[in-house]
């Protein structure tokens, strides 16, 4: 695909966006991109920390003056006026300027939801980059964007837009795709010279892996040694359900298994393990999103946390062909692996922003369903009147851990990310899994959403 073909005809067009969670490490790296774009002008960043957006854009080399600090919507029209970036504290006052597009980045999902339903009303596209939103309401906003002409899309750059086009290009191609994952955002890299593992900055000892570095005829059973030899360290993370929780209800892929499977495996080694059980891998279905673990050594290249599609092989000629270029097959010739090892977050998301402002289209699905649902597990007994606290880089929720069901099994479960930060209506007992009933929701917009949906009453006319 040729991109400056693609976006020519809107040479000399200005596309005007506004951007929330704007004091992000996402929307960093897409300040700093959109130096380099005069397609696409920031008119307005919001924050609750905005002097650090201020900051934020001396560090990237914004010019003295660029931007102005903005306490009321007659600030921003006039900062807008002059031609500077107004900086916001208060995500009502997005509502003062005319955007073509919002880019929602604040990861909070109550606050994201109703930042994006409003962009939505008002007539501006929405490039959603909170997943914590997005696995909750994607589908609903993704409709009411649909009803009134308008693109909600996934941002290329981050895993879930990324794997959405893969499979799509698979698809399109004819693929049948068996398995869609992605690898966790850490490798585990192994040092055979001293024994151990590191991820993410934390070591264990793991001597073990030396004599568990293939994968050998019985790869069920070397997975789970591996796992075993790194028990010392975490092998899932929150972020990872939320994100095949997009997915899913962007392809209509359903989840390989509740937990996810992680498997600690080589890049070498995926064609041969999301296959399924009966031919030495570890799939109970086709057609399933899922994540590993990157093992690797220390002078071996990264994964990058991109993502792959485990594909089924049609003549055999072509492929053992492919295998000797260097594609990555498996050992019985009948699937493989095509992967994208890197997702670069907001460097690449001027693409979606210019498809959506400009084309109309969006660069992930324009046909969300829930297909999928992140729910939370107590990890604790908790009591009635507790509140699900979320927090920290991740969005993690304290004392509860997530699984990844297909629809059909989550009837009356609350959305993980529903769940967090709302107070129980009730107890909860350690393993449960939080229900609808347990939480109050009286004021959540995110529920608001949902059950407009639900109740074909149509989506909600104002926030």
């Amino acid at each position: 695909m040729n991109h400056e073909i693609l976006f020519r005809d809107l040479a000399g067009k200005t596309f005007r966006l506004g951007l929330t969670g704007a004091r992000g490490s996402f929307s960093r790296t897409l300040l700093a991109q959109l130096r380099a774009m005069p397609m696409l002008r920031p008119a307005a960043l919001c924050d609750l920390d905005a002097d650090g957006v201020l900051t934020l854009l001396a560090e990237l080399g914004y010019p003295p003056g660029a931007a102005l600090l903005c306490h009321d919507a007659a600030a921003v029209r006039a900062a807008d006026a002059a031609g500077r970036i107004a900086v916001l504290r208060d995500a009502a006052l997005l509502a003062a300027l005319p955007l073509d597009i919002l880019v929602e980045a604040t990861g909070q999902p109550e606050a994201g939801a109703r930042i994006a339903h409003d962009a939505l009303q008002r007539g501006a596209h929405v490039a959603m980059v909170s997943k914590e939103v997005d696995s909750v309401v994607g589908p609903h906003l993704n409709r009411l964007a649909v009803e009134k002409g308008l693109v909600y899309t996934t941002a290329d750059g981050d895993q879930p837009a990324n794997l959405i086009g893969l499979v799509t290009w698979a698809r399109l191609l004819g693929f049948e795709v068996v398995a869609a994952g992605k690898a966790s955002e850490y490798d585990f890299v192994f040092d055979a010279a001293t024994g151990e593992v590191t991820c993410a900055g934390q070591r264990c000892a793991a001597p073990g892996l030396a004599g568990l570095w293939t994968l050998g005829e019985d790869g069920p059973a070397t997975l789970a040694a591996r796992a075993a030899a790194i028990a010392g360290l975490p092998q899932s993370a929150t972020p990872d359900y939320c994100e095949m929780n997009v997915v899913a209800n962007s392809t209509g892929l359903l989840p390989a298994c509740d937990a996810l499977s992680y498997p600690l495996c080589r890049i070498t080694e995926l064609a041969d393990i999301f296959i399924p059980r009966a031919e030495g891998g570890i799939l109970d279905r086709s057609g399933v999103v899922d994540v590993f673990n990157c093992l690797r050594g220390p002078e071996e290249v990264s994964f990058g946390g991109g993502v792959f599609v485990i594909l089924r092989c049609g003549d055999k000629v072509v492929w053992e062909m492919l295998r000797e270029k260097g594609h990555v097959v498996s050992r019985n010739g009948r699937y493989a692996c095509v992967f994208l090892p890197y997702h670069l977050m907001g460097l690449e998301t001027p693409l979606s922003l210019l498809s959506a402002a400009g084309h109309g289209r969006a660069s992930g699905s324009d046909r969300q369903q829930v297909h999928a649902v992140m729910v939370a597990r107590a990890g604790r007994d908790f009591r009635a009147g507790e509140v699900l606290q979320m927090g920290g880089h991740h969005h993690v929720m304290t004392d509860c851990t997530a699984l990844l069901l297909p629809a059909a099994e989550a009837a009356g479960l609350a959305p993980f990310y529903l769940a967090a930060n709302k107070r129980l209506r009730r107890d909860v007992a350690r393993g449960a899994l939080v229900t609808e009933a347990d939480l109050m929701l009286e004021d959540s917009f995110l529920q608001r959403l949902r059950q407009s949906a639900h109740s074909g009453a149509g989506i909600l006319a104002e926030a």
